[in-house]
């Protein structure tokens, strides 16, 4: 078959697979991120692969690979704008102070953590053109992520996204995104530019950027928005402006010397909330989340291989240590960063939990990581393993915790009953 046929074979299994694989972990009381990012994985050389090289090998022929990675990439950039759309600024200023000494705290403690581990995994795992700091500073952020999407999904499921833990935690997720996205680009400029003047210069330039989107684009794109609020079949006009301004942005985030997610990621930020706006992101999500978004997955799958991670001993110590590292430095510092700013233990135990949340925004982080060559296919491994293991823990110790919390409530309740007969 010619790689196009074999491209539209790959769709509707991706699709199938991704679909029931969510079902699945949702009546298991996890997201269905989980299940998606799982499906996405077993179609590689993880499982399948393992299984019927073969197979897969003829399922996924490397001349259709190209495809699938642009359809992909085409997914990412239009999530990350819903991503930046969804993000209530509101809220983040609202909050203020809490929601930015927890967030900060909670993205500088796992950096820490991120840098130490850099520090002893540079010289085995790192590739030889990967200079220290590009090396350290993506270890570092990949240990700092929060996933703003994954964490509303649960917070929502749970009935928490009303509650004030709620809230603060999603203010500060967002909070966490924006900081990590900058890192993130400044890790990315490091990896392309080994010269000092090279890496000012992306840097000066995404600044540049950021002020016209922000200070040039937006009020433009606000007038504009006025303009058309009254007339009929608004989302029609607004979706190819929208799909425009995503792509345009992608371009020129990738040309200054960053990834492309981050212009679609500001500019779903800067682009006005209305009726009409809304509309035609909900337009955009269908596509994206039922196809586009899976075949990330799916090719984020192919480049998983966990055998990578027992082909030398010791590989799985490492991972462990890995795991360790993010779940204590996350929970760590978040909970004490609540704990300092007044909340209860019960508040900010919940709240460490929820932060230690890393999901999809792990895997974008990661893939754009190994796209650059800054991390080696091992190191993803051992990151996707990480990413899978603290994302799945959320629900359980939020429960856990939740329990703890009504049976102190229920002991303090007996006491006085005790002392009274």
């Amino acid at each position: 078959m010619s790689p196009i046929a074999h491209l539209f074979l790959i769709l509707p299994l991706v699709m199938v697979c991704c679909h029931l694989a969510g079902r699945v972990c949702h009546r298991l009381g996890q997201p269905p991120v989980i299940g998606e990012i799982v499906a996405g994985v077993a179609l590689g050389p993880s499982l399948f692969g393992a299984v019927w090289p073969d197979g897969q090998r003829w399922l996924f022929p490397r001349e259709a690979l190209p495809l699938l990675d642009a359809l992909a990439q085409l997914g990412l950039v239009l999530f990350m704008f819903l991503i930046g759309y969804e993000l209530n600024v509101g809220q983040v200023r609202s909050r203020g102070k809490v929601a930015a000494w927890v967030s900060h705290v909670s993205v500088a403690v796992p950096m820490v953590g991120g840098l130490l581990l850099a520090l002893a995994m540079y010289g085995r795992f790192a590739a030889p053109e990967v200079g220290f700091p590009a090396f350290a500073l993506f270890i570092a952020v990949s240990m700092s992520i929060t996933a703003f999407p994954v964490l509303a999904r649960i917070l929502t499921d749970r009935k928490m996204d009303r509650t004030p833990v709620g809230g603060l935690a999603l203010t500060c997720a967002a909070v966490d995104d924006i900081t990590a996205w900058c890192l993130l680009a400044l890790a990315t400029a490091l990896s392309r530019d080994t010269s000092l003047t090279g890496v000012l210069t992306t840097v000066a330039l995404t600044a540049v950027f950021i002020a016209a989107m922000m200070y040039g684009l937006r009020p433009l794109l606000a007038r504009l928005a006025e303009r058309r609020a009254d007339r009929p079949g608004g989302a029609v006009v607004v979706l190819p402006l929208l799909l425009t301004g995503i792509l345009l942005a992608s371009f020129a985030t990738d040309w200054i010397g960053i990834h492309s997610i981050f212009g679609a990621f500001l500019f779903g930020a800067v682009v006005p909330r209305g009726a009409a706006q809304t509309a035609a992101a909900e337009l955009m999500r269908g596509v994206t989340v039922a196809l586009l978004l899976p075949l990330f997955f799916a090719y984020s799958g192919l480049k998983t291989d966990f055998r990578l991670i027992g082909a030398e001993p010791g590989l799985w110590g490492w991972c462990a240590l890995v795991v360790a590292v993010a779940t204590a430095t996350k929970w760590a510092g978040s909970t004490g960063a609540a704990r300092v700013a007044g909340l209860g233990w019960h508040e900010a135990a919940s709240l460490g939990a929820l932060m230690n949340c890393r999901g999809l925004t792990e895997l974008v982080v990661l893939g754009v990581g190994l796209q650059l060559g800054i991390i080696t296919p091992t190191v993803f491994a051992v990151l996707v393993v990480m990413t899978l293991v603290t994302t799945v823990l959320t629900a359980p110790a939020l429960t856990l915790i939740d329990r703890v919390a009504a049976r102190q409530r229920s002991t303090f309740l007996k006491v006085p009953e005790a002392v009274a007969r």
